[in-house]
């Protein structure tokens, strides 16, 4: 099942939004990763790619679209990164597949539009390891932007965080990636 489409841009255009690799550090935390790590929605790859460098086990990376996971492989292997398991995946009608407690990180970013993102977040509280880290990112909706789903499906920093607590979630803290995805806001949380 497709989340409410957004609409994806051509790759080039895309990466223009962000710097990944400045976003994944920040919302990673200094330490990164310490474990595997879910992605939801890998898209391009534009966070699998840094993710993998910032996390010392396997980057779950799923997509729906075939096409996105099959380039996402190509990258992985032309940059050598192997830590990538990129899988074809509805986790959004049929959940992540993976088992309870394994993971240290998970990343949603650009999805929390979706219709049912308490399921989803809960998904990614099922599979977080207790003490595990929930990153999440989404497209502003206080300025105007080149991108990204219409303003009247995108949530705000506080709906996302009333979500991430319905799901369980603690210790939620805004993260600021504003040099980093200028089109953006961040913010973690923890699984206890």
């Amino acid at each position: 099942m497709k989340a409410r489409e957004s609409g994806m841009p051509d790759e080039a255009y895309w990466r223009t939004f962000f710097d990944a690799a400045c976003a994944i550090k920040r919302l990673f935390g200094a330490g990164g990763c310490q474990g595997d790590a879910i992605e939801f929605g890998s898209g391009y790859g534009t966070f699998t790619l840094p993710a993998a460098r910032h996390t010392t086990g396997t980057v779950f990376a799923l997509d729906i679209e075939p096409a996105l996971i099959a380039g996402l492989q190509r990258k992985a292997a032309a940059q050598k990164i192997a830590a990538i398991q990129a899988t074809v995946r509805d986790f959004v009608a049929d959940g992540s597949g993976l088992a309870s407690a394994t993971q240290a990180h998970a990343l949603l970013y650009n999805l929390l539009h979706l219709e049912e993102p308490v399921a989803l977040l809960q998904e990614a509280w099922r599979v977080l390891q207790p003490g595990g880290r929930l990153s999440v990112m989404h497209w502003r909706s206080d300025i105007p932007t080149p991108r990204g789903p219409s303003l009247d499906i995108r949530p705000s920093p506080t709906q996302c965080k009333g979500w991430i607590a319905a799901a369980g979630f603690a210790h939620i803290q805004d993260v600021d990636i504003v040099d980093c995805c200028p089109y953006h806001f961040g913010m973690v949380a923890i699984r206890e």
